[in-house]
């Protein structure tokens, strides 16, 4: 991997006047990493300690130099692309993996990392680009730890939103990685609550206290958190873990809902995230598809109720797309075989594409729109 250098760095002078300089040469380490074989973990490791080596010299080059890693990283893991193209991974692109007896996924275990802010594009891949659209507004995001939610609550920061998530304790690292990147991209942390909205007294508290920390007012709801568990057969599925489904895609949504409703002002906004399989249904995932349909039901019923009050309520319908749910729900035959059944456009999506749905739901730009569902499922076309 050839690369040129600047003046600075060839003759080991601590730079004074080579800002330009500096600047053209991280372009052209962005441009050999982009047109990098990353087969290679070698390779790659070298091209980050090359990187390290050289922020280590000058403090010049420090801003430039942490664009390009922060790019060299979204060509990597996070970015789970298949190609320098920009594309996002096909079904056969994926490692055999589960988190199947957990209860919940974790997205630091993953061994596919979901892609959380990042686009497909014709030369590379690129971020999503903000344009304030949230500034100013506070947003609550449950499940905003990984997947969905953590892209959600990022994406809402990047758009100026003060965001804040709930989530269950063993989720605290994916917490604070959503909370760093808010901060990264957005400028501000995520306020990070543990609840467990399956407990009407806990989520009473915990909104209480966030509600507090925005000063009294919550513009944006999101009710992202659920649980999923593939069952072949109804019988197969025991009541413990069908109290669980309900309580935590049903009971926790209204829960949620109840408790923030009272600091939700006119303009504001609720969305639900409900699920193609409401629409479609999933022979294996009939407790789960049973709460998501109770979802669309709750979002058209509950759009109605608040009309007069000017808050919207708007459901978003996920295809199959690639978050902890997916390994936490499947062991790896079945979770192999998930992957080979893609959405039609050929791939599985990714929590990135799901994102700016919500924002558009939170923002003036849907300002028309109450009582609907948005699916993002991969061009499935089905009944809403």
């Amino acid at each position: 991997m050839a690369l040129a250098s600047c003046t600075c760095m060839r003759t080991h002078r601590r730079p004074g006047k080579c800002r330009n300089e500096a600047t053209q040469f991280s372009r052209e380490i962005q441009s050999t990493i982009k047109s990098a074989n990353f087969a290679s973990w070698a390779t790659l490791s070298f091209s980050f300690l090359l990187l390290d080596q050289i922020h280590n010299q000058t403090t010049i080059m420090s801003g430039p130099l942490d664009t390009v890693k922060d790019f060299a990283s979204s060509l990597t893991g996070q970015a789970t692309a298949s190609t320098e193209k920009g594309e996002f991974s096909k079904p056969s692109e994926f490692p055999t993996e589960t988190q199947r007896g957990r209860g919940v996924g974790l997205q630091s275990d993953m061994k596919k990392q979901p892609a959380t802010n990042l686009q497909e594009a014709e030369d590379g891949f690129t971020h999503y680009k903000a344009a304030g659209k949230l500034a100013g507004k506070s947003a609550l995001v449950t499940g905003g730890d990984s997947g969905i939610g953590r892209s959600v609550a990022v994406m809402y920061a990047m758009e100026g939103a003060h965001v804040a998530i709930i989530y269950l304790p063993e989720e605290e690292q994916d917490a604070q990685e959503t909370s760093r990147l808010c901060q990264k991209f957005g400028g501000k942390p995520a306020i990070c609550k543990p609840c467990d909205i399956r407990s009407e007294t806990e989520v009473n508290t915990t909104i209480a206290s966030i509600i507090s920390a925005f000063g009294g007012t919550l513009d944006i709801l999101v009710n992202n958190a659920s649980v999923m568990y593939d069952t072949k057969a109804l019988t197969d599925i025991s009541t413990d873990q069908f109290d669980r489904t309900v309580k935590t895609n049903v009971y926790g949504t209204f829960f949620v809902t109840r408790a923030a409703l009272p600091s939700i002002p006119k303009g504001g906004n609720i969305i639900v995230t409900v699920s193609q399989v409401a629409y479609s249904g999933s022979p294996t995932l009939l407790d789960y598809s049973m709460t998501k349909g109770a979802g669309v039901a709750f979002v058209r019923s509950l759009s109605q109720n608040l009309l007069e009050k000017g808050i919207r309520v708007n459901g978003v319908a996920p295809g199959p797309v690639w978050t902890p749910l997916q390994p936490a729900a499947m062991d790896e035959e079945t979770l192999s075989e998930w992957h080979k059944s893609p959405a039609p456009m050929g791939r599985i999506g990714q929590p990135s594409e799901l994102g700016p749905a919500y924002v558009f739901l939170a923002s003036q730009d849907g300002s028309f729109i109450s009582g609907q569902t948005i699916h993002v499922n991969g061009g499935k076309v089905v009944n809403s």
